[in-house]
């Protein structure tokens, strides 16, 4: 376990013993050295509260621990004090956790919320709102996810991918509603994406046979 981890593990331990330590230098040497250690305690507790361990989160990320990211998440034990962009970022990580394990209600429960934070930036917002169409598609609320789709498509995805399967997803959603000629737009839109993506480029093949044997 290296310093950096260490550090955000054992936060308020360390804070305590640096508060002890500032009250044995102000008693037995003098009180204007003992206010660093009393300051460096309480910014340690701030970043308790207000920060967590989501700094290592993205390590974990990197290297394929999801394991051990769900458990770093599960330290965060008052997420509502966390700072208002890594509020919504524990908030998006717990909701991709909740739909890999396909826990739709808690993922929808959990992606509101992090809407609700404050996205950082446009792109998190929209992704959030093309995981929800994605849970309402499942849930067969079709009428919820083409609007959840629209909108992540109207405030921005962050890649190729993303834009293409929203797309797809919308154009799946007006053939259900037999309404083919805007399933036709939104495919077109879809494949113009310009997807890398193996599994959406193999999506795209597969309705563009379905699409071709649309009249009109």
């Amino acid at each position: 376990m290296n310093f950096r981890r260490i550090l955000v593990y054992y936060r308020i331990p360390i804070a305590i013993g640096l508060f002890a330590l500032g009250f044995l230098l102000g008693f037995k040497v003098t009180w204007w050295i003992a206010w660093i250690p009393f300051l460096i305690s309480i910014l340690m507790v701030v970043a308790y509260f207000m920060v967590g361990p989501m700094t290592l989160i993205q390590g974990y990320m990197e290297s394929g621990d999801m394991e051990g990211a769900q458990k770093l998440l599960k330290k965060v034990k008052f997420p509502n004090l966390l700072y208002k962009p890594i509020r919504s970022s524990y908030y998006m990580l717990q909701a991709n956790f909740s739909t890999i394990g396909e826990d739709l209600d808690s993922a929808e429960a959990q992606l509101r919320k992090g809407l609700e934070s404050g996205m950082p930036e446009k792109e998190y917002e929209g992704t959030a709102y093309l995981q929800l169409g994605a849970i309402a598609q499942k849930k067969g609320n079709t009428r919820e996810a083409f609007e959840h789709l629209k909108k992540a498509v109207q405030i921005g995805l962050p890649d190729a991918d993303n834009l293409a399967t929203a797309y797809l997803q919308l154009s799946s959603i007006c053939i259900q509603r037999r309404d083919f000629r805007n399933a036709k737009i939104y495919f077109n839109k879809a494949k113009s994406s310009k997807a890398t993506n193996v599994q959406v480029v193999e999506q795209i093949k597969e309705m563009s046979k379905y699409i071709a044997r649309i009249p009109g």
